[in-house]
């Protein structure tokens, strides 16, 4: 099997993107985790730009890493200096990384507009700084900065950037998408291009994602025999990204038949994207191919009756290999497949063609026809599911509640206050509380009738309420009063679930998904009690 060199630089041209801002310990963090992954270069950054990166040189140092090679990056020399008095370059030697990369112009526009000299100059400062760097590290890459404009423009003199870098002695002559612009059968044609122009040089790939082709233009690059791949962890970088690694990589190893991790490390990629995701603060993209929460997910009833018999009717590879996981999802699509595979899920026994099921089915495409969304609150599915089945204990019962909200004068916020009734067994709980809103306060007073009875409720935190209005459905069903609903996604120190409640009125819909929240977190309790008596 062929390997492919994979190239990480979501700490360097990643970290570009407007909306990432990593620290010396983020860079760290997300550092030794693409080694356990098993990228074969990281890239933390350009040494001399900034104190961050020179202190990620500086702490990498005391990390030995079990696979990756740490790269530094750079340009080439000042055109006023000499290789051995820029500073730029001193400071990558000074990185004391074992791989070294810098770019430098391709396009003989830049040459003349962005760094204003003339085009042998640059020819010059390529060749020169590469043979500097060559003595003091153990690979030496070249970044061909707009390379495929500039062959366009003007193909000799692209390719004699090339052939400088080469006699230079740079071990991989990456091309470089800058401007994202490239089309994949121009991408193919061009790689074939240089690699007959230098037969002798190995080239690489470094494409940006301005078309949305920055995947496919790395693949295509491999199939004209590049054998390195530049790129970022879910698609990071400048304007729309780089070419992500997390659809690159898969692909790679699953459909092109090439090795891109150390072996049984596939598995690994999903965990990685994520975590990724967490340090630089970002929301994973559910729909990301291969590692999205929504790569393996399933909706119609058609679709999953299929999978269940066969999963690649309906799934191009196997979510485990990518370290995923298969979901299904209950809406108004679904069919009687959706509900026995989440009664399967749940380690409830169920037969196709029963009542029980046909009843279930019944009450979720009604509920949803009302606006509930249980693809989305799987918690309250479950309750449905139990309740319908009889299976489901109940814990307490709501004799009434009250909300007050009121504004004075002398106060910034609105005061909230709630009152709320409850039956516990034979016991009726009265009791009320502030918060800050309605609906907090409503949380707390329920949870302060509660709590005696069931003190683990404590544990629950909000994470997370959202509050849509859904499209009308009569002509009285329109602005303030519209239905609503609310999604509210809890957590303790274990588990996180969301629950959904619909209704004219928002506070009612809130009660709903509050009332399913710790009704789910009591019966989680329930199954643990269970599991260990057993």
């Amino acid at each position: 099997m062929d390997k492919v060199q994979i190239y990480d630089t979501t700490l360097r041209d990643g970290a570009q993107a407007v909306d990432i801002n990593l620290t010396a310990e983020d860079k760290m963090r997300i550092a030794l985790k693409l080694d356990e992954l098993g990228v074969d270069y990281i890239e933390g950054g350009w040494p001399g730009s900034n104190p961050t990166d020179k202190r990620f040189f500086e702490d990498i140092q005391g990390h030995p890493l079990k696979h990756s090679r740490i790269a530094a990056f750079g340009s080439t020399h000042n055109a006023k200096n000499t290789p051995e008095t820029d500073p730029n370059l001193k400071g990558l030697v000074a990185s004391r990384s074992p791989v070294l990369t810098i770019f430098g112009k391709a396009w003989d526009l830049h040459v003349t507009e962005a760094l204003r000299i003339e085009p042998p100059r640059n020819l010059e400062l390529i060749e020169n700084s590469l043979a500097f760097l060559k003595p003091n590290c153990q690979e030496l890459f070249f970044d061909a900065e707009h390379f495929f404009d500039g062959f366009r423009a003007n193909r000799e003199y692209a390719l004699e950037a090339l052939r400088r870098a080469h006699h230079g002695g740079a071990d991989v002559l990456v091309l470089c998408d800058t401007n994202g612009g490239t089309l994949p059968c121009d991408i193919r044609r061009i790689c074939d291009a240089v690699m007959k122009a230098i037969p002798l040089a190995k080239i690489g790939i470094h494409a940006h994602n301005d078309t949305d082709m920055a995947v496919a233009n790395s693949l295509m690059a491999i199939q004209a025999g590049a054998v390195q791949i530049q790129g970022t962890m879910n698609g990071f970088g400048e304007r729309c990204g780089n070419a992500n690694l997390c659809s690159i990589i898969p692909t790679l190893e699953l459909k092109l038949k090439k090795r891109a991790l150390p072996p049984g490390n596939l598995a690994l990629l999903t965990e990685a994207s994520r975590f990724i995701d967490e340090v630089a603060n970002k929301v994973p993209f559910a729909r990301q191919p291969y590692v999205g929460e929504s790569a393996f997910t399933h909706k119609a009833g058609v679709h999953v009756a299929a999978v269940a018999k066969n999963s690649m009717l309906y799934e191009h590879t196997q979510p485990e290999k990518v370290g995923n996981v298969r979901q299904v999802v209950l809406s108004d699509m679904a069919g009687q497949s959706n509900i026995l595979f989440k009664a399967k899920e749940y380690g409830i026994a169920m037969e196709k063609g029963s009542p029980e099921v046909l009843e279930i089915l019944r009450e979720v495409k009604e509920k949803e026809a009302q606006g509930f969304e249980y693809s989305a609150a799987e918690a309250s599915f479950e309750l449905l599911m139990r309740r319908a089945l009889g299976l489901s204990r109940r814990y307490f019962s709501l004799v009434k509640y009250r909300v007050l909200d009121w504004k004075q004068a002398d106060c910034e916020e609105p005061l909230a206050e709630a009152t709320i009734m409850v039956q516990v067994g034979g016991h009726v709980e009265h009791t009320a509380s502030v918060g800050l809103g309605p609906v907090n306060a409503l949380d707390n007073a329920l949870r302060k009738a509660l709590s005696r009875f069931y003190p683990k409720i404590a544990e629950m935190r909000l994470l997370d309420f959202k509050v849509r209005v859904l499209n009308a459905k009569t002509k009285h069903d329109t602005g303030t009063a519209s239905h609503v609903r609310v999604l509210l996604t809890t957590g303790d120190q274990l588990n996180t679930w969301t629950t959904v409640g619909v209704s004219h009125n928002i506070i009612q819909a809130s009660w709903q998904a509050l009332e399913d929240s710790v009704n789910y977190k009591l019966m989680m309790e329930d199954k643990k009690k269970q599991k260990t008596a057993c």
